[in-house]
C-alpha cells in the first residue's frame, strides 16, 4: 500500500442542512461536498474559507494511490488502524477510486512515521 500527500492545508467545513454551494468555494485540486439531511460539509484548501465560517482548520491530506476495486476489503483499515493505535485523529473521505486521510497539521509526521512502521510507502 502506498500514500502520497496531496499538498496544501485544508479545512473541514460544516454549513446548515439546505445550504447552498457557497460562492467562496472554488473547485480544483483536492476538494470534497457532501449534503446530508444535518448539515452540508465542504472540505477545501483552507485559504478560500472566510473566517466567520464554522470549520476545523489546519488539515494535512494523505492519499491511498488506488483505484482499488470495490470487492477489495479491509484498504482503508490498513491505514486507519496505525494512527488509532499511535492516537492520531483522523478524518477520512472516499472517492470512487481511492481513499483520501486528513491528519492534523501537528500529527502528519507522527501519522507518516506510525505508517511506515506498520509496513506502507508513504512519498513526499
Amino acid at each position: 500500500m502506498v500514500l502520497r500527500q496531496v499538498s496544501g492545508a485544508f479545512a473541514v467545513c460544516r454549513l446548515p442542512a439546505g445550504s447552498e454551494i457557497p460562492h467562496w468555494f472554488h473547485p480544483g485540486g483536492f476538494a470534497s461536498i457532501s449534503w446530508t439531511a444535518e448539515e452540508l460539509s465542504i472540505v477545501c484548501d483552507e485559504a478560500m474559507v472566510p473566517e466567520d465560517v464554522q470549520c476545523e482548520r489546519e488539515w494535512s491530506c494523505l492519499v491511498l494511490q488506488g483505484p482499488f476495486a470495490f470487492h477489495m476489503t479491509g484498504v482503508l483499515l490498513q491505514v486507519l488502524q496505525p494512527l488509532a493505535l499511535a492516537k492520531i485523529g483522523i478524518f477520512a473521505l472516499s472517492t470512487f477510486d481511492t481513499d483520501y486521510v486528513l491528519v492534523k497539521q501537528h500529527d502528519l509526521e507522527p501519522a507518516k512515521r506510525a505508517l511506515r512502521e506498520s509496513g506502507l510507502t508513504v512519498l513526499q
